[in-house]
């Protein structure tokens, strides 16, 4: 069986040295330390900024970068696995572990240690950041960006509520392969929230079927998660669903009965997996 490519660091006959023996190819690389030096940057199938998104890099997220070529970087998110196409200019020194995460849905960081100083951002949640300075309510990054304190939150320090960090996007528009903020798809929004609450996923819906272990659909809890082929969504309690659709163009909330006939209908049939997660209470 062939690997993966969404998650295969490979590509034009060059592969990442940790697989050798495991795919073809005629030189196995050492993949170089870099992490997002922008507020998001977007991850691509080609290198062309116009092509399909498949992910979005945060702030302070580490990437393994392989080769690159016209101004992109082939590389594989440290955080979910997802191998694609970031621009360079995005990337920068890996620098020191972060110390701290963003903890809002979206938040400025400032040139200055002063809100009315020259915003930069917004930075989505889960952002990550390495806080070298405290000087009253704000934060200074090692970058020199500075965050006001309730913004962030130190590592280790998550929620507990994965279905409560998620509703806090009700309305966001929805992004294929958004996942800064300020759009998200299906997969983003159940990633968020669950990175918010200390748990890794990987990024595709399909692959996230793996979280958790089994539910009985006639019983279900909130934080649940209801799988249809290429689609997921979280329940809040035992009969609604909250989750980044096409149908709403946006994340909404909506009966779980309302959502399988509409989708049943569609082109994704009937629901093909229900997951309960460990709590977290």
């Amino acid at each position: 069986m062939s690997p993966d490519p969404r998650v295969t660091l490979a590509r034009g006959g060059a592969a990442a040295a940790e697989l050798e023996g495991v795919v073809r190819a005629s030189a196995y690389l050492e993949p170089r330390a870099r992490r997002i030096v922008r507020p998001s940057a977007n991850m691509v199938d080609k290198a062309d900024g116009a092509s399909e998104l498949l992910d979005q890099a945060l702030y302070g997220e580490g990437i393994d970068v392989l080769a690159e070529e016209a101004g992109f970087a082939f590389c594989r998110s440290r955080r979910n696995g997802h191998v694609g196409f970031i621009a360079a200019d995005a990337l920068g020194d890996p620098g020191p572990a972060p110390t701290h995460r963003v903890s809002a849905t979206a938040a400025f960081g400032y040139a200055e240690r002063d809100f009315k100083a020259r915003a930069i951002g917004p930075f989505g949640l889960n952002a990550l950041v390495c806080v070298v300075e405290t000087d009253g309510r704000y934060m200074r990054d090692d970058r020199g960006v500075w965050f006001t304190a309730g913004h962030l939150a130190p590592i280790g320090v998550f929620e507990r509520d994965p279905a409560a960090v998620a509703e806090r996007f009700l309305g966001t528009p929805y992004l294929w392969g958004g996942r800064d903020g300020s759009g998200l798809d299906c997969s983003g929004l159940v990633l968020q929230a669950l990175l918010a609450c200390g748990i890794g996923a990987p990024r595709d819906s399909d692959m996230q079927m793996a979280l958790g272990a089994p539910a009985d659909p006639a019983a279900l809890r909130r934080n649940a998660l209801v799988f249809w082929k290429g689609h997921v969504g979280m329940m809040l309690d035992p009969d609604t669903l909250l989750h980044a659709n096409t149908h709403h163009m946006a994340v909404a909330a909506e009966p779980l009965a309302e959502a399988v006939t509409r989708i049943g209908e569609a082109t994704s049939g009937q629901p093909i997996a229900y997951r309960r997660l460990p709590s977290l209470r």
